[in-house]
């Protein structure tokens, strides 16, 4: 089998199992899939929609029918000569509840686990309350309120012969050492017999030897006396009862791991997270023997030839990517006895950052396309206008970077604070490890570690023993420098320091021992706090407090440049077609934040600021009889009104009419979903932590008049229009954005169902189930592209531009992954509204036309078709190529032509693909 030439990623989950794809692999290969890209499938807590909160790597999840579902799905893939590539998560676990056993041993045994060097835990903390002990953040309120209401009763599981403590679905083990002293209180001689035994565990035996008492123990339990003597001696440990509270909680305080409030985690912290979720554990797998466990089932896949790529979930959360991803390779090569397995990796790109070469990967997952192709459909002119707009009305900052800035400073005090202190403690560590520098106070090196991540450009450097990579200096050169303007001039010789210890020096240089390794372990933890800062300060903050034009906020973006020249997108892709040939394109993911097709329409509103904010001024106006009191006044606040207007532009469904009861009661449900996440991610009026449910309300109730109730008709029935007047232009934006996607150097990724128009939310909107009933009948049709013009609104305009397209590729596969990509120059009236392109390679050409910027082409046009005399002079200057034909349309290009006329191009169809050889 050959490598990808196109992907489709699907999302798995207890109703869409591996035997629902199979059905549907036939489609998938007329559409013009290569190879399926499944999201996560090892086994994940019970219920996940998504599969990133895995509980048990060893296993394929039953909830998605297991190993023999996969296997039945493979055959259908091979049977069509098609592959599998798999989405694993190397960084983290699913943790809490009750079902991962590894995490559970922890708990049970602390370091003695031999799962304790699996998860990142400083078990040497400096704080006297968690010395040798696991923070275990998972009580709804504080640990004595809780203990005291009886709502961590201790139980015990009579078939496993165990004693745990729970919480809502969170499971506590009781140490074995514990089981003398709870045994020994009871007046049961058997109980009391092996109670003696229990206290006789120690060293290395001890963990191998609880295991043959607990099974004893619950061989007696069967008996009715020794059940009844075990309900007694659970009483006794009733936290309701003073005596019983004071039993408990002692027999906690012996536990290896501190029960505490959700809320203590943001500051108490001593275990690595997923960002700042409590649930998920971070891992180290760069350890060898965690990288072989966790990895085990994938690699027996791979061996049996199940598996064709791999997907690596957040990168940058791992210790050393570089390290791993060169050590994954070196695998999946013995694997797969030589044959080459791409290897993608979810990484999020700034300004002027490339991926490393030599992690020996394949490319990304495509987010930096979706920014590329972004930045070349918005109009630089409306940048300023639409600032403007957005300050005055909405009372934020117009600079996305002050927005970012605030944003990281809130995290990295609050949800992120534990992690950076661990940073922070990290380079204590360092300093006090220096005669020269053992002076550095505390206070010190926490202000200039601050200020140096509020600074970041990029998500994190890659420090080894030999330093930072040149690739990484100017970014971390650019932190340093906006560290300095926001220090006092006190401060500013630790920023020396801090350039030194972090990479500006090899830790090799030192010689082996403690201060080797503490400056080791400092670049760790730095590194892995500044890409969750990132994160969660750009994407879950930032991106739902500026709304200067919300397609320009979705993962992966550089949301603080507007727009970019022709010029630019060519250089990327030759940039990529040199580097990362077989890198991932993506426009849709299972995290953006708005729908491919919606992000096209409202970049529309580039082009036409002034028009949009007459109509922003109305709207406000109408709304008066729609804002809510909440107490402290009108909800919801311009902020979250403006966004709001803008997510209904970008989403509204242009089969939905404002008076189709129906069908704006099930529009209404999606953006109640989208407006609660939207308010809490923003954590300016409500947050995830503290919900402000009268604001929260008042804006429901907002919503709700303006979708469905009559006083919000007038309102509801304009925006419907603006969207409608906007329409065009964006299905016309969307196609050009589909046709790059498949034509420029990389490889397609297509997000489920997208090959109809995609106006979905931010999750779980955009995993919504798919109706591939539709799509497979639509495309069974095989109408030409031209005849669903006039039937746009429906998609199959889309399905039918993506299947033609892939068929090429199909057809000349070398063409499109090895051809060259040559920019072409466009002249005349309209040439700034044209990008055009040719591909070449052993005599088979391919040509690309894709419109931009062409709202004023289109005018009040209701169709995403440009009238071919509004290109007047427009034409593309042409190499010498052979005859070609278009693919999407009737028209030819004679042989030898030297330019081409877009009118006469695309007269019958909106985008352009010609081909011949």
């Amino acid at each position: 089998m050959s490598g990808p030439r196109a992907t489709l990623r699907l999302q798995f989950h207890s109703d869409f199992t591996l035997d629902d794809a199979v059905p549907l692999v036939d489609y998938f290969a007329d559409l013009g899939i290569s190879h399926l890209y499944a999201s996560p499938l090892l086994t994940a807590r019970p219920g996940s929609r998504h599969g990133y909160d895995v509980i048990d790597p060893t296993r394929i999840n039953p909830e998605l029918g297991g190993e023999p579902a996969l296997r039945r799905l493979v055959e259908a893939l091979r049977s069509h000569g098609m592959g599998l590539i798999l989405d694993i998560v190397s960084n983290h676990m699913a943790v809490g509840g009750a079902g991962n056993p590894w995490w559970l041993d922890v708990l049970e045994w602390g370091r003695r686990s031999p799962y304790a060097a699996f998860f990142d835990i400083q078990w040497n903390s400096p704080d006297p309350l968690l010395e040798g002990q696991l923070l275990v953040p998972f009580l709804r309120s504080d640990y004595g309120e809780v203990l005291q209401g009886g709502e961590i009763p201790l139980r015990f599981d009579a078939q496993a012969g165990v004693f745990y403590a729970s919480h809502h679905e969170h499971r506590f083990p009781i140490g074995p050492p514990s089981y003398g002293e709870l045994l020994g209180a009871s007046d049961h001689p058997a109980l009391r017999e092996l109670a003696a035994q229990f206290d006789a565990l120690a060293g290395e035996g001890g963990y191998r030897r609880a295991a043959e008492l607990k099974a004893r123990l619950s061989r007696l339990a069967v008996r009715p006396a020794v059940r009844i003597a075990i309900e007694a001696l659970l009483a006794a440990y009733d936290a309701r009862q003073p005596q019983g509270f004071a039993r408990l909680h002692a027999l906690f305080e012996r536990q290896f791991y501190r029960l505490a409030s959700w809320r203590t985690a943001a500051d108490d912290i001593n275990w690595r997270r997923f960002f700042d979720i409590n649930e998920l554990g971070g891992l180290r797998v760069e350890r060898p023997r965690v990288f072989e466990a966790t990895h085990a089932k994938i690699f027996q896949l791979f061996e049996e030839g199940l598996i064709d790529g791999l997907r690596i979930d957040h990168i940058d959360g791992l210790a050393d990517p570089h390290g791993y991803c060169r050590r994954l390779r070196r695998r999946l090569e013995r694997l797969g006895r030589g044959r080459h397995r791409p290897i993608y990796v979810e990484k999020i790109l700034g300004q002027g950052e490339e991926l490393h070469g030599d992690w020996l990967v394949d490319g990304t997952t495509g987010y930096e396309f979706m920014n590329q192709v972004s930045l070349l459909q918005h109009a630089p002119d409306g940048a300023g206008p639409l600032r403007v707009l957005w300050h005055s009305l909405g009372g934020r900052p117009a600079d996305f970077l002050e927005e970012v800035r605030q944003a990281r400073r809130l995290v990295l005090t609050g949800t992120l604070a534990g992690d950076f202190e661990s940073a922070a403690q990290a380079l204590l560590q360092v300093a006090r490890g220096d005669l020269m520098t053992r002076d550095i106070t505390f206070g010190q090196i926490r202000r200039a570690l601050l200020e140096l991540i509020v600074h970041f450009p990029v998500y994190r450097t890659y420090i080894g023993a030999c330093g930072r990579p040149a690739q990484d200096e100017p970014f971390f050169r650019q932190a340093l420098e906006g560290a300095r303007d926001g220090l006092d001039e006190a401060d500013w010789p630790l920023l020396a320091h801090l350039d030194r210890w972090l990479g500006g020096e090899p830790w090799r240089r030192l010689p082996p021992g403690p201060r080797r390794k503490a400056r080791r372990h400092a670049c760790v933890r730095f590194q892995q706090v500044t890409a969750p800062a990132a994160a969660k300060a750009v994407e879950d903050t930032a991106f739902y407090r500026s709304g200067v034009l919300l397609s320009r906020n979705d993962v992966g973006f550089d949301s603080q440049r507007f727009a970019a020249p022709p010029e630019d997108f060519h250089t990327a892709c030759l940039r990529r077609h040199e580097r990362f040939p077989d890198s991932l394109l993506a426009s849709a993911t299972h995290d953006h934040k708005r729908g491919e097709d919606s992000r096209a329409r409202l970049a529309v509103l580039s082009e036409r600021a002034g028009w949009y904010g007459e109509r922003l001024q109305r709207w406000l106006l109408l709304a008066q009889p729609l804002r809510r009191s909440h107490g402290d006044g009108p909800a919801p606040l311009p902020v979250d009104e403006l966004m709001l207007y803008q997510t209904l532009l970008g989403s509204w469904p242009p089969d939905l009419a404002p008076d189709d009861e129906a069908g704006m009661r099930a529009y209404a449900g999606r953006l109640r979903q989208w407006q609660e996440k939207a308010l809490r991610e923003a954590k300016l009026n409500s947050a995830w932590s503290a919900p402000n449910a009268p604001y929260e309300a008042a804006c429901r109730d907002f919503l709700d008049d303006l979708l469905e109730n009559p006083v919000g008709a007038r309102l509801r029935e304009e925006i419907a229009a603006a969207a409608a007047a906007i329409a065009p232009a964006g299905a016309l934006n969307s196609l050009a954005q589909t046709l790059l996607r498949m034509t420029v150097p990389g490889v397609p990724d297509l997000y489920q169902g997208n090959e109809f128009w995609d106006f979905s939310l931010v999750d779980p909107d955009n995993r919504r189930p798919v109706d591939f009933a539709a799509r497979r009948q639509a495309l069974a049709q095989g109408r030409e592209p031209a005849e669903l013009i006039g039937h746009w609104r429906d998609g199959r305009l889309k399905q039918a531009l993506i299947a033609r397209t892939l068929a090429l590729r199909a057809r000349c596969p070398a063409l499109f992954s090895a051809g060259d990509y040559l920019p072409l120059e466009v002249v005349g009236e309209q040439r700034a509204r044209l990008l055009a392109f040719a591909r070449r390679h052993a005599g088979q050409w391919a040509l690309v036309l894709a419109p931009r910027l062409a709202g004023d082409l289109l005018g009040e046009a209701e169709r995403p078709a440009i009238e071919p005399a509004r290109w007047t002079d427009t034409r593309v200057l042409l190499p010498e190529i052979p005859a070609l034909r278009g693919v999407l349309s009737g028209e030819t290009v004679p042989r030898g032509k030297s330019e081409l006329f877009v009118g006469e191009a695309l007269a019958t169809f909106p985008v352009g693909l010609f081909h011949g050889a």
